[in-house]
């Protein structure tokens, strides 16, 4: 299997860190094909804006949906996205690693799917080209979270509310009104403060999971 690994965190040799190297020795054992986008190493630019397109179809102003449709049919998206869509259309899975923050993705992530998941790629409103028909349909993708909070703050009832709900959002709203047929989450609660015992069990939890793909 084809699989790109979109991974979001800023250091290393954190527990995500080790998370993502698990993940890169797991895949390659399994003898899937991996390609891997770490945001933060190559400084990914995160905001959508008029340098995105460098053939643009209107000049006097600016209305990203259309210059993303013309800028898909006309190949001329910046370098940096063109190189992403590639890595897309390449793969048969995509799995995105990130830790939680403020219940949501990090904000490196959210510009990638801005600039990447664009229209005329990924959906087709015009023809109503999404969910069951979007332009991803085939794939599947799976998210690998971490949060600093305990899974008793992140449950139906906790203080936070439930965390697989503030990820439905990702997981339905984005990736599956692509077609995207989504995995279920693999989550880790309370990564801020873990013994590295632990940290060892979740890794290995982890391993299982994508050995079992």
């Amino acid at each position: 299997m084809k699989i790109l690994y979109v991974y979001a965190h800023p250091e290393s040799k954190s527990f995500n860190g080790a998370l993502k190297d698990a993940a890169m020795v797991t895949l390659a054992r399994k003898g899937h094909q991996v390609k891997v986008t770490n945001l933060y190493a190559i400084q990914f630019k995160a905001v959508l804006d008029a340098h995105d397109f460098r053939i643009r179809a209107r000049q006097d102003l600016f209305n990203p949906a259309h210059e993303q449709i013309h800028g898909i049919a006309t190949k001329s998206l910046a370098p940096d996205i063109m190189e992403e869509i590639e890595k897309v259309s390449w793969a048969d899975m995509i799995i995105f690693q990130f830790p939680v923050w403020w219940s949501n993705m990090p904000a490196i992530l959210k510009g990638w799917f801005d600039r990447v998941f664009i229209q005329g790629f990924v959906v087709d409103l015009q023809e109503g080209r999404v969910y069951d028909r979007g332009l991803l349909k085939g794939k599947s993708a799976m998210l690998a979270v971490t949060t600093g909070a305990s899974e008793e703050m992140y449950s139906p009832g906790g203080i936070h509310g439930d965390l697989r709900q503030h990820l439905s959002v990702i997981m339905h709203n984005t990736l599956e009104f692509t077609g995207i047929s989504v995995l279920p989450p693999f989550i880790v609660f309370g990564a801020a403060d873990m013994s590295r015992e632990k940290g060892s069990r979740e890794i290995d939890r982890y391993r299982n999971v994508l050995e079992s793909l």
